[in-house]
């Protein structure tokens, strides 16, 4: 009796394999779901829409983008983590839910290295560092002297509390050794708002809220917070070449999906959004948005967040910013 049970139990666990293979063989035969953190008409929504359609066509497969807004991006991204392990739902996040929000939101419902499978990065952007024009400050050099004659009474923008934008600016006051104020704005409009009021002295936001403001004369752009000029920025110095700090900070995005997907399927899907963002037009079309396309295997990706764990953890903890 027990042999014959021991026998049904090896009969019924190959029959399941052979029918995960089968599965994983036939992926994709039905339309995919790409999971967005923030809402439509944003950074994160325009890339994912762009890609997707690509990514449709090389798969043969409909992709239905479904914006998740919420928690600083957590709620999309733990879906991914959380999602069916057969390769139909994936994800597109940023900086914070892969990151930054480990450090900063306690008791986080996935776990961004563990829970999450880095498929390829997507696109990158500097941040941009910009003043109002109530301060005089054209140069980062003007700006940083006046903090420094005025420690603690300036006001920065930004677009969260433990924001890109937020941390940014905290790194300039870090390398600079100066103080000034956080103001915390819903997003990016409100935040420029403020600047073109004169209630805040300056901020650290991504190029499409802020480079065109610049060239109208409205708003001083200073600087952009990457290691060399973006391609998009040609005329926009780097921090470090403006002699005032060496620091780097970019707004990036990149392609995840439930590590409890199959490798196969994990790895069909990278590729299928490798070379779409490999197309001269999709990174043409990047560019006129002051992004990067910058397509990557799994193992640079993982190697990249790495590097963005180390540089931001310590400033991250060294403010204090929890939240539940």
């Amino acid at each position: 009796m027990k042999q014959l049970k021991l026998f049904k139990k090896i009969i019924l666990g190959i029959s399941l394999l052979g029918s995960i293979s089968t599965a994983q063989a036939k992926w994709p035969d039905h339309e995919l779901r790409l999971l967005v953190p923030f809402g439509p008409g944003s950074n994160p929504d325009v890339v994912a829409r762009l890609v997707a359609k690509e990514v449709s066509k090389e798969l043969d497969q409909t992709i239905i983008v479904e914006n998740r807004p919420g928690a600083g991006g957590n709620i999309a991204t733990g879906a991914v983590a959380k999602s069916r392990p057969d390769g139909y739902t994936f994800g597109l996040s940023i900086n914070g839910p892969l990151v930054y929000n480990q450090f900063i939101t306690k008791n986080l419902s996935y776990n961004p290295q563990k829970d999450l499978a880095p498929l390829t990065l997507a696109a990158t952007q500097p941040n941009i560092i910009v003043a109002s024009k109530s301060t005089g400050a054209t140069t980062l050099k003007e700006l940083v002297d006046l903090l420094k004659a005025n420690p603690g009474k300036f006001n920065f923008a930004t677009v969260g509390i433990g924001s890109g934008s937020h941390l940014t600016s905290e790194l300039l006051l870090k390398a600079t050794q100066t103080q000034a104020v956080a103001i915390p704005y819903k997003g990016s409009p409100d935040a420029v708002a403020a600047l073109l009021a004169g209630d805040v002295q300056f901020a650290s936001l991504t190029p499409g809220a802020v480079i065109n403001l610049g060239k109208e004369g409205k708003l001083h752009v200073l600087a952009q917070a990457s290691e060399k000029r973006s391609k998009a920025l040609p005329d926009v110095p780097t921090v470090a070449e403006t002699g005032v700090a060496d620091i780097t900070s970019q707004a990036w995005n990149g392609f995840v999906i439930s590590s409890a997907v199959p490798s196969e399927i994990r790895a069909k899907l990278q590729k299928a959004l490798y070379d779409a963002l490999k197309k001269p037009e999709i990174q043409r079309k990047f560019q006129n948005l002051y992004m990067e396309a910058i397509p990557s295997t799994p193992q640079e990706f993982s190697a990249f967040m790495q590097k963005e764990r180390e540089q931001w953890q310590p400033l991250i903890e060294s403010l204090d910013i929890q939240q539940k």
